[in-house]
C-alpha cells in the first residue's frame, strides 16, 4: 500500500480559536525575531571589523586556478555562493514538493497550472512598474527588501493543514502563491540587476558554473533529506516540516544577499534618502513621470538591436519549456505512482547530473558560446518529455531525470549570460523588466495551453508534442541566435 493518502483522515483535535491564537503568536513572534532579527545581524557583521575580517577569510578557492580572482570580488562572490546554496535548500524542499504535495490533495491539471499561471499573470502586470521601483534603489536594498517579502509566503504554507481543509489547502496554495509574486518579481528584476553590476562579465560565466554547482549539491543533499522525511513523518506533517525547512533556507538566502554590492556603486537615487519613499518636494517629478508617455513609461526603445531578436528566441524557448511543467506531477504521480522518496531520488540523480554540467560551463562557453551552449541544452532538454511518456516505472524515469539534469546545467547556466551580453548596459533594468514579460508570458500561455493539450490529446501523447516543440525551439536558437 501507498504510505500517502489522497484524503487527510487524521481529525484535528486543536480547537478552532486556539489554532488562530497560536498563528497570530508565530507571526508576532517571526516578525519579532527573524526579520529584524536578521537586519540587525547584517549591521552588526557590518560594523565589528573583527567578525567581518574573519567572516572574509572564509573565501571559496577558485575552481580554475589559472585564474585566480580578484580580491576585489571575493567578498561577492562568496556570498552568491552562499546565497544560492541555501537557496537550494529553498528550492530542494519547499519549492520542489509543492505541486506533488498539490497533487496528493487532489489537486487537477487546471489547479496545477494555476501554480504557475498565476505567478506568470503578477509578472505580466507588475515587471515594467517593477523595473522603474528597481531603478529608483540601490540594487541591494531592493533584493534584500523584496526577497523578505516574497520568503515570508513559505512558513504560511506550513501552517495550511491547520487552517484549511485539503480543497481549501490547495487553492490557499494558489493565492499565497499569487500574492509572493508580486515581490518575487521584484526581486527577479533586481537581483538580475546586481549580479550584473557586482560580477564583471568575464567572470559572469564562472560564477555562474559556480552557483549552479554548489546549488546541485545542495538540492541534491535537501531533496534526498526531504523524501526521507516524507516517508518518515506521518501526512501532511512531513509537508510541514519540508515546507519550514525551506523557509529557513531562503531566510539565510536573503542574509547573504545583504553583503552582495556593486563594484561601482550608483549616485543615491533622490527618492531613497527617505527609505524608498518621496517627499514633498520629490513629489512634482513625480507628477510629471505620470505625464509621460506610454511608450517612454514602457522604454520600448531597449527592443531596439539584436536585444529583441534574442528575446523573442526566449520567449519560444520559455513557452516550450513551461508548456510540459504542469504535467510532470500528474504522470509522476497519478501514472507512475511514484512515492516521495523515489521522486527525491530522481531529483537528487538530476542534480548530480546539473553539478557535472555546471563545472564544465565556463569551459564550454569559452571554447564556444552563451548561445551555442544554450541551444544545446535546449537540444538535450526536448528528450526529457519524450523519455518520460514511455516511462513504464522507477527504472527510466530515473534515466530521464539524468539526461534532463545535464541539459539543464547548459540551457540555464548559459540563458541567463546569454541575455546579459545583449540587454543595453544603460537600461539593465528595464531591459530585464521585458524578459521578465516575456518570461510570465511564457509561463501563462504554457501553463494553459499544457493543461489544455492534456484534456485534448491525453498525458503521453501531450508528452510527445511537448517534445518536439522544445526541439524546434532548440533548432531556432542554433539558426537565429
Amino acid at each position: 500500500m501507498r504510505k500517502h493518502s489522497t484524503l487527510n483522515t487524521k481529525p484535528n483535535v486543536i480547537p478552532k480559536q486556539q489554532r488562530t491564537s497560536r498563528l497570530l503568536a508565530g507571526l508576532r513572534w517571526l516578525w519579532t525575531y527573524i526579520f529584524e532579527g536578521s537586519k540587525r545581524l547584517i549591521r552588526r557583521v557590518r560594523h565589528s571589523k573583527a567578525l567581518h575580517k574573519a567572516y572574509l577569510r572564509m573565501q571559496l578557492a577558485p575552481l580554475d586556478t589559472a585564474r585566480p580572482i580578484p580580491a576585489t570580488h571575493r567578498a561577492n562572490f562568496m556570498h552568491l555562493y552562499f546565497d544560492i546554496a541555501w537557496f537550494g535548500v529553498l528550492a530542494g524542499s519547499a519549492q520542489a514538493f509543492a505541486a506533488v504535495y498539490a497533487t496528493r490533495q487532489g489537486a487537477d491539471a487546471f489547479q496545477l497550472g494555476m501554480l504557475s499561471a498565476g505567478p506568470a499573470i503578477v509578472g505580466i502586470l507588475f515587471a515594467i512598474p517593477a523595473s522603474h521601483w528597481v531603478e529608483r534603489q540601490h540594487a541591494n536594498r531592493a533584493t534584500v527588501l523584496s526577497a523578505h517579502l516574497n520568503r515570508i509566503g513559505y512558513l504560511l504554507w506550513a501552517l495550511l493543514p491547520n487552517l484549511f481543509m485539503p480543497q481549501g489547502q490547495i487553492w490557499a496554495l494558489i493565492g499565497l502563491t499569487l500574492l509572493m509574486a508580486f515581490p518575487g518579481t521584484a526581486l527577479s528584476v533586481s537581483f538580475n540587476a546586481l549580479f550584473a553590476d557586482a560580477v564583471p562579465l568575464e567572470w559572469r560565466s564562472y560564477v555562474a558554473g559556480v552557483r549552479n554547482a554548489v546549488f546541485a549539491i545542495t538540492y541534491m543533499i535537501s531533496s534526498l533529506l526531504c523524501g526521507f522525511l516524507l516517508d518518515t513523518l506521518s501526512f501532511p506533517t512531513g509537508y510541514q516540516v519540508v515546507f519550514a525547512l525551506g523557509f529557513l533556507g531562503s531566510l539565510l538566502s536573503t542574509i547573504h544577499l545583504g553583503f552582495v554590492h556593486p563594484t561601482k556603486p550608483k549616485p543615491t537615487p533622490a527618492n531613497t534618502m527617505t527609505g524608498g519613499f518621496l517627499t514633498h518636494s520629490a513629489r512634482p517629478a513625480r507628477v510629471q513621470r505620470r505625464r509621460l508617455h506610454l511608450s517612454t513609461r514602457l522604454q520600448s526603445d531597449v527592443l531596439a538591436g539584436d536585444f529583441a531578436k534574442v528575446l523573442a528566441l526566449l520567449f519560444a524557448f520559455h513557452l516550450t519549456q513551461y508548456i510540459a511543467i504542469p504535467i510532470y506531477p500528474l504522470y509522476t504521480v497519478g501514472v507512475l505512482q511514484l512515492t516521495d522518496q523515489e521522486l527525491s531520488i530522481g531529483m537528487a540523480l538530476f542534480y548530480i547530473a546539473f553539478f557535472i554540467g555546471a563545472i564544465q560551463l565556463d569551459r564550454l562557453t569559452q571554447k564556444s558560446s552563451n548561445c551555442r551552449v544554450t541551444a544545446v541544452g535546449a537540444l538535450l532538454m526536448s528528450s526529457y518529455p519524450f523519455l518520460l511518456s514511455m516511462s513504464q516505472g522507477l527504472g527510466l524515469y530515473l534515466v530521464t531525470s539524468t539526461i534532463g539534469g545535464f541539459a539543464w546545467s547548459l540551457a540555464g547556466g548559459a540563458l541567463n549570460n546569454y541575455l546579459l551580453e545583449y540587454v543595453p548596459t544603460e537600461k539593465r533594468a528595464a531591459g530585464l523588466a521585458w524578459y521578465n514579460l516575456a518570461l510570465n508570458t511564457a509561463i501563462l500561455l504554457g501553463s494553459l495551453l499544457g493543461s489544455l493539450s492534456t484534456d485534448i490529446f491525453g498525458l503521453t501523447t501531450a508528452l510527445i508534442l511537448f517534445a518536439i516543440s522544445r526541439f524546434l525551439s532548440a533548432v531556432i536558437i542554433l539558426r537565429w541566435g
